[in-house]
């Protein structure tokens, strides 16, 4: 996608290969800047405090967190040390797991010596896969948008409703629910996007806006309660979310707000989509509701907010009385009975583990082992 004319991905390797380098989401919208990760430190703050955020890029960084981490210590200890220290940073993302996963099983059997020039080539395999699944997921969904097209609003815009962010800055490139968009709007299908603000973090306001503005999309940034509202008066054509974790069952876990989209699209006959690349898919799980952990966020996110005031100036400030208490869940489950499809990079599939299974049928033989 591209900034300014530009094209970026979100994390790459800095040109002196010393570092990776990374889009600082906690900047935007106001600010553009790039971030540089030197050590497994920086690797883990970045994923902690949400430089970067999304479960695919989440696990991209985390592989270069592996190569930054091998770099200082490529012991065994050092490596058992590494994945305990990234795994912890956010435990509700599966990338981050499967990618620590694939780099501890690569790394293991290697000599030391050898281990990190692996781990800097497996997050490189791993970044240009993501690339190439979104891409993908985008193709499934665009042939989604083209039906709805044809038999419902020829020649007409198409009205997408999306939540949080999960663009290209929640991936590598592309994006997952965002795919399918900018594949229609380079296509010359006009599409138009409710962008929901998406409270307490604000990504949709901050980075979905960003992103599509920057690439051209047609958008309109709504409080995260306005949805239901256009889907009553026929406003919504289709939703598309993202999700940072869906079971084998097809239960998608995705940030908090998500599943009342879904509740209020099935009330009104909106077809829901997900888009879902499959090393989202948490095959050891079935109840998302209830083996999903949801990860508890700091209550200043609820409590405070962030903005740019009328002379430039970026300033936090509180929005509660001073003595009240705020939880902040950061993410819900949506059962698999209110999820239309799950647009994968295999095609689509029905949200059911079968569903699931005639895309990914190696997966079967893997269940029962």
């Amino acid at each position: 996608m591209k900034i300014d004319g530009k094209p970026h991905r979100t994390i790459w390797p800095a040109p002196d290969g010393n570092a990776v380098e990374i889009i600082d989401q906690t900047k935007l919208p106001h600010r553009f800047e790039i971030t540089r990760l030197e050590t497994l430190k920086d690797a883990a703050h970045a994923i902690k405090a949400m430089l970067v955020r999304g479960a695919p890029l989440i696990g991209a960084t985390a592989a270069y967190g592996m190569w930054l981490a091998m770099r200082e210590d490529a012991s065994d200890a050092g490596l058992s040390n590494a994945y305990d220290r990234l795994y912890e940073t956010r435990p509700t993302a599966v990338n981050l797991r499967w990618a620590l996963d694939a780099a501890r099983t690569k790394l293991s059997p290697l000599a030391p010596t050898a281990r990190a020039d692996a781990a800097f080539a497996l997050a490189g395999e791993i970044c240009d896969e993501d690339v190439e699944i979104n891409r993908s997921i985008g193709e499934a969904g665009l042939a989604v948008i083209k039906d709805i097209q044809s038999r419902k609003k020829p020649g007409e815009t198409i009205n997408i409703l999306t939540h949080c962010n999960a663009g290209w800055l929640a991936t590598v490139d592309w994006g997952t629910a965002t795919a399918p968009i900018y594949l229609a709007h380079d296509g010359g299908i006009p599409v138009h996007v409710w962008v929901d603000e998406t409270r307490p973090r604000n990504q949709g306001a901050s980075l979905t806006a960003w992103e599509l503005g920057n690439h051209g999309v047609p958008h309109t940034v709504i409080v995260d309660n306005a949805g239901g509202h256009h889907m009553q008066h026929g406003q919504v054509d289709l939703v598309i979310t993202g999700t940072d974790r869906t079971t084998r069952a097809g239960d998608v876990c995705n940030k908090i707000g998500t599943y009342l989209k879904a509740l209020a699209a099935h009330d009104n006959g909106v077809p829901f989509y997900v888009g879902l690349p499959s090393p989202t898919i948490d095959w050891t799980i079935a109840d998302g509701v209830r083996d999903i952990p949801i990860e508890e966020r700091d209550h200043r996110e609820v409590t405070e907010i962030t903005g740019r005031l009328p002379d430039g100036a970026v300033a936090t400030v509180t929005i509660t009385p001073e003595k009240s208490n705020a939880a902040n869940p950061a993410f819900d489950v949506t059962p698999a009975r209110l999820v239309t499809g799950l647009l994968t990079e295999r095609g689509l599939a029905e949200a059911s583990e079968e569903g699931l299974l005639r895309l990914f049928p190696e997966m079967r033989q893997a269940n029962k082992d």
